[in-house]
């Protein structure tokens, strides 16, 4: 890479294909971490991890207008909590994840495997609040749920 002038620079990459190895494991990687049930969810959970909160939330809020099932609105509400919690946004944080756990706890037994991720994001925003008997107390709810999906 060479700079021509202050504005412009030379870039040389070399070309690749499919059979690249680093090609390969980075996409695979991505792949891993951008995962949702759609495109769009997946654009979403992409939008956060580049830091594009503000465009993250005005997706997600969208696509709750349009969701068609409760499990579709659990999902965002919960993705809508990590937004807020990217902006330090707390007590709204709380609040998406409250929705999200009362649509789930409809739908779901109280031990089922996807509470335990909800469980313990409550607890990391309690415990980012300093409020560490409520963050506890979710964080205990989540390792009981984990353990019981342990082999």
């Amino acid at each position: 890479m060479t700079a021509n002038n202050n504005r412009l620079w030379e870039v040389q990459l070399p070309i690749t294909d499919d059979n690249d190895p680093q090609l390969s494991t980075l996409t695979n990687r991505i792949k891993e971490d951008v995962r949702g049930p759609t495109g769009w969810h997946r654009m979403g959970k992409l939008m956060l991890q580049v830091g594009h909160f503000d465009q993250a939330e005005e997706l997600y809020q969208e696509l709750l207008k349009n969701a068609s099932t409760d499990s579709d609105r659990a999902h965002i509400y919960h993705q809508l909590g990590r937004v807020k919690w990217q902006q330090g946004q707390y007590e709204k944080e709380i609040e998406f994840y409250q929705n999200s756990l009362e649509i789930e706890r409809k739908t779901l037994p109280e031990d089922d495997a996807s509470l335990a991720d909800l469980y313990n994001d409550m607890g990391l925003v309690y415990n980012n609040m300093g409020e560490y008997s409520k963050a506890l107390e979710f964080y205990e709810k989540a390792l009981e749920i984990k353990k019981k999906d342990l082999p």
